[in-house]
């Protein structure tokens, strides 16, 4: 007779250790006791030991042991991500409790979306570092459908992220900087290096689309359902920012993207900004601070990120 849920729950917490479950997820992703004993600093036999007090513990098979190596059961596999888990959250709550020992002034987790880091975070932190070295930071990307758990079971002390169109309870959202969708290409797209582009010279170019619950994707399809184009699309679809940059580097294609995920890029003549008279405004980015401003050391970085956006702002035209 297989062991209830309580029955097992309770022997785990009796006698499961952290070691069980790392090398569980290891057996797991190498598919091999030997290549997992490498990754984990153990021997073979240690290993081979743990793997069989988990399984002892669980009351069933974890592992299907042949001369190739090791494959997980579905067991394995349904546990496996429950324990990749429970070992990040101890692995960032080594780092907040190695932030406290070294008595800095403060620690902030910051939750923050792909385009927080690369248009906001990558322009702020730098500095923010360097003026305030004492203050550690622990930044994770989360994205927008994804921080509003995190913020309910507080573990995080701040989110940078576009202006939410409804905030968490208490929380306040400080815009910071202003951004606008844009259409860019790589620099030997034909259309680079033009003084002007008309938007009807869109209409037949390969557009590299971003996924169909995107910001952009939603203003692409507008765009196309207003000015009845029918789209060529690129076959790879695709969030992950490095692709998007080396498939426009690459390929002739043309991409709507925000400006301040794309700015320095530009800068550095990686990718080029189509200069259209079209403008596509969308909401900030700022930080989302909870109730009471989340501390001293939350106030202090929203104090400098308040304090670099005024100084840019006379040197600095409207983002377009």
């Amino acid at each position: 007779m297989s062991p209830t849920a309580s029955v097992l729950l309770n022997r785990l917490l009796a006698r499961a250790r952290l070691r069980h479950l790392q090398v569980l997820v290891s057996v797991a992703e190498l598919g091999s006791l030997k290549r997992a004993a490498a990754a984990v600093g153990l021997t073979q036999p240690a290993v081979t030991h743990v793997v069989a007090d988990l399984e002892q513990l669980l009351g069933g098979e974890l592992f299907k042991r042949h001369a190739r190596g090791a494959t997980p059961t579905d067991a394995a596999l349904a546990l496996v991500p429950v324990a990749r888990r429970m070992l990040a959250a101890m692995a960032e709550g080594a780092d907040i409790v190695a932030a406290r020992l070294a008595q800095a002034d403060g620690l902030v987790r910051l939750a923050a979306t792909a385009s927080a880091l690369s248009g906001l975070l990558d322009r702020l932190l730098p500095g923010f570092s360097e003026a305030e070295p004492r203050i550690q930071l622990l930044v994770t990307q989360a994205e927008a459908d994804q921080f509003n758990p995190a913020v309910a079971r507080g573990e995080v002390d701040a989110v940078a992220c576009r202006r939410p169109a409804v905030p968490p309870s208490g929380w306040a959202f400080h815009p910071l900087l202003a951004d606008a969708l844009v259409v860019v290409c790589g620099p030997a797209h034909p259309l680079a290096g033009r003084r002007s582009v008309a938007l009807a010279e869109l209409a037949g170019q390969t557009w590299l689309v971003p996924p169909a619950d995107s910001l952009a994707r939603r203003a692409l399809d507008a765009l196309a359902a207003e000015q009845g184009w029918s789209l060529r699309i690129a076959p790879v679809v695709t969030r992950a920012l490095p692709a998007t940059w080396a498939l426009l580097q690459r390929q002739k294609v043309v991409t709507l993207v925000p400006a301040a995920v794309v700015r320095q890029l530009a800068d550095a003549g990686l990718v080029v900004l189509l200069p259209l008279e079209r403008q596509w405004p969308i909401d900030d980015l700022g930080l989302l601070l909870p109730p009471e401003g989340g501390g001293a050391a939350v106030q202090r970085l929203l104090a400098y990120a308040l304090g670099r956006r005024a100084a840019a702002a006379p040197a600095q035209p409207p983002m377009p």
